[in-house]
């Protein structure tokens, strides 16, 4: 079947342009800066600078050309960075509210319409604000839904499926196992039916625990005591099949420790990641900070898209079943002092350090 055209995108042209211009078009900020050929300045299409007559007005696709070619930055060009990356952030706000709130699914082109964007640059900002593409976002906003709506006794598996977004059972039990991790009759029973391998072993920073699902790793705990991990493992699959397992299975554990004791090993290894949409979403941002380099819980709220969220943030990271992996560890104050870890403030200094001598 033939595809049609895709149409255009909204600042091909000069016309287009200089049209946001005028407009002082936020939606088309990062596409193209416009500089003034009578002051020497570039500026972003919203900025609020005086208009310049359009004779004047020349366009380049980045700030970085403009400047290539002499034209600098105009004075009013931090504060509208400022401003514009306020907007954003709140247009990403809104998203995630449409999207928590919505009873079906929306559309990327839906979206972007109540916004006011163009789709790609939707996309674009979103990803940036979030870690996630709003697909991903959607898909994580719905398996917390599905598990909030399974989680009342009352509710049948059906009404779970409609209240969590599903417009059929199809689609439900198409996506239900990527969602929940397992059978949804599995989950509902806490797990039970599930399979989850585990082993327990050592390593510099005491005893580790390593569990899989048949999705992948679903935690990595550190502690003192073998013990307590395999009991940390029981509270979180009350119900499932948990195995203590082979000679082979002790093999991937010793990769994980591996990583732990040599972080610039890194670890590929599909992880099996179970949270709310926000918790998701921190830990998204959790994997994206580099090795030997920290962020503050401010930074992370902010790269969320939700600035007044640090103290959730704080929740999120210590809500965290999979040491190292989703690295928690690199989260400190925003004055740079190390902070509370799940596993201890000594391990958490301990792998810190670790990972600036690599």
């Amino acid at each position: 079947m033939n595809r049609p055209p895709r149409s255009s995108a909204p600042y091909d042209t000069d016309e287009q342009r200089w049209k946001a211009v005028q407009d002082r078009d936020v939606a088309a900020d990062g596409h193209f800066v416009y500089a003034v050929r009578t002051t020497g300045i570039y500026c972003r299409p919203s900025s609020s600078a005086r208009l310049p007559k359009r004779e004047n007005v020349t366009f380049f696709a980045s700030a970085e050309l403009a400047e290539a070619v002499g034209y600098r930055p105009s004075r009013r060009a931090s504060a509208d960075q400022t401003r514009a990356n306020e907007q954003r952030t709140e247009r990403v706000a809104k998203a995630c509210r449409l999207i928590d709130c919505s009873e079906t699914s929306q559309t990327l082109d839906d979206l972007a319409a109540q916004l006011g964007m163009s789709t790609f640059h939707f996309h674009r900002v979103f990803k940036a604000e979030t870690g996630l593409t709003p697909k991903a976002y959607a898909s994580a906003s719905r398996a917390r839904k599905l598990r909030e709506e399974l989680g009342h006794e009352d509710t049948s598996v059906t009404d779970a499926i409609y209240g969590a977004g599903f417009n059929s059972n199809s689609r439900f039990y198409e996506a239900s196992e990527q969602l929940l991790g397992m059978r949804v009759k599995e989950y509902r029973n806490g797990g039970i039916g599930a399979t989850i391998r585990f082993a327990v072993g050592e390593c510099s920073l005491g005893a580790i625990l390593v569990a899989q699902s048949h999705k992948g790793i679903c935690a990595i705990l550190l502690g003192e005591d073998p013990e307590d991990l395999v009991t940390d493992l029981q509270d979180q699959f009350p119900k499932a099949n948990l195995i203590g397992c082979d000679h082979a299975f002790e093999q991937l554990v010793a990769q994980v420790v591996g990583f732990i004791e040599a972080p610039s090993l890194g670890l590929n290894l599909p992880l099996d990641i179970r949270g709310t949409a926000f918790q998701e979403r921190v830990w998204q941002a959790l994997r994206d900070i580099p090795p030997g380099t920290t962020a503050s819980y401010t930074d992370i709220a902010e790269r969320i898209g939700s600035p007044k969220s640090v103290r959730a943030v704080a929740q999120a990271c210590g809500a965290n079943h999979i040491a190292v992996a989703i690295p928690c560890h690199r989260v400190v104050r925003r004055n740079g002092d190390i902070s509370g870890y799940r596993w201890g403030v000594e391990r958490k200094r301990e792998l810190l350090k670790r990972e600036t001598t690599c």
